[in-house]
C-alpha cells in the first residue's frame, strides 16, 4: 500500500494527490460495496429484497467488488511486468491466486439469481480493507502525524511521531478482530455452499452450474485458508460429537462415515498440488 503524501503539501493537494491513486479507486470500492450491502440488508429485513432499489444495491455491491479486486490483479499483473525478468504465471498459477478466485466469484454472483448470504462474506473483508486503508492513508493525509520532541533529550536526540487517536483505535480494532472475522467468512462461505445446494436440489434455474462453480471455489479456498480448514474441522468435529451420542441410529453413523470416506477421497483427487507443484498457503487476504 502506498504511503500517504507528504505533509508539507496544501491538504487540497494532498487530498488530490491521494485521490489519483489506484489504491484510492480500491477504496472506494470497498466503501460503495459496504453501502450498498448495507442498503440492501435494509431492504431484505422489511422484505423487499426484490424492490427495483433492493436489485440495484445488490448488483451493485458486487459490481464494486469485482472492480476492488480487478484492480488488485491488474496491478500484481503490472509489478510483474515492471519487473522484467518474471515471466507471467501461467493459467492454472493465475487461478491460485485468492485475488483472481474472489474476481471471479464477484462476477458469478453478478450475474447469478439473488442469494443474500453471498454478500455478506465480501462485506466482512470490506470493512476491514476499508478501516485499513483509513488508519494507514485517509486519516495521515487529512491529519498529518505529529513531531513531537523527545522529553528531556540531549541536542543528538530524536523526536518522535504522535499519530492518531482515531487511527490507534482503528488498528486495535483491527488487530483484535480480524482473526475472527476471518474464520466468520470461512464459516459463512461453507454455510453458503449448503445454501446452493439446496437451491440445486429443487432445480432453481442455474444452481447446478452455480454449484459446481462454487465447489470449485470452496475447494480451492480449502487448499490455501488455514481458516477454512480449521471451520471444515470444527464441523466435523461436531457431527462427530451428535454421531458419537448412543441415542444415534448406526445407520446414521455408517452413512456419516461414508461421508466422509468421500469427501477425504474428493479432496485427494482435486489436490491441485499434485499437478502443479506444490505451493504455501495464500495471503491472509487481497492488499
Amino acid at each position: 500500500m502506498a504511503p500517504p503524501p507528504p505533509a508539507s503539501m496544501p491538504l487540497g493537494q494532498r487530498l488530490m494527490h491521494l485521490a489519483q491513486t489506484l489504491q484510492f479507486g480500491w477504496f472506494v470500492g470497498h466503501l460503495t460495496l459496504l453501502f450498498c450491502s448495507l442498503r440492501y440488508g435494509f431492504s431484505y429485513i422489511f422484505f423487499k429484497s426484490y424492490s427495483r432499489w433492493a436489485r440495484f444495491s445488490y448488483r451493485t455491491a458486487f459490481l464494486a467488488a469485482a472492480a476492488t479486486y480487478g484492480i488488485v490483479v491488474y496491478k500484481a499483473f503490472r509489478a510483474r511486468a515492471r519487473s522484467g525478468g518474471r515471466q507471467q504465471p501461467g493459467a492454472l498459477a493465475l487461478l491460485g491466486d485468492e485475488n483472481v478466485q474472489y474476481l471471479l466469484m464477484a462476477l458469478v454472483w453478478l450475474f447469478s439469481y439473488q442469494i443474500p448470504l453471498a454478500l455478506l462474506p465480501f462485506t466482512v473483508y470490506s470493512v476491514f480493507h476499508v478501516a485499513t486503508y483509513t488508519r494507514a492513508n485517509l486519516i495521515p493525509t487529512i491529519q498529518p502525524p505529529q513531531q513531537t520532541p523527545a522529553s528531556g533529550a540531549s541536542p543528538g536526540g530524536r523526536a518522535t511521531t504522535k499519530s492518531s487517536p482515531l487511527a490507534d483505535t482503528i488498528g486495535r480494532f483491527v488487530k483484535e478482530y480480524y482473526d475472527a472475522s476471518m474464520t466468520l467468512v470461512a464459516s459463512l462461505e461453507i454455510f453458503l455452499w449448503f445454501r446452493v445446494l439446496f437451491s440445486a436440489i429443487i432445480f432453481t434455474k442455474g444452481s447446478w452450474i452455480l454449484l459446481a462453480v462454487y465447489t470449485v471455489f470452496i475447494r480451492a479456498r480449502y487448499s490455501q485458508s488455514s481458516f477454512v480448514q480449521g471451520a471444515v474441522g470444527q464441523g466435523v468435529a461436531r457431527v462427530d460429537a451428535l454421531v458419537a451420542n448412543q441415542n444415534t441410529p448406526p445407520v446414521a453413523r455408517q452413512g456419516w462415515e461414508t461421508v466422509k470416506r468421500l469427501g477425504r477421497q474428493a479432496t485427494d483427487a482435486t489436490d491441485i498440488s499434485r499437478f502443479a507443484g506444490a505451493q504455501g498457503p495464500g495471503m491472509k487476504k487481497a492488499q
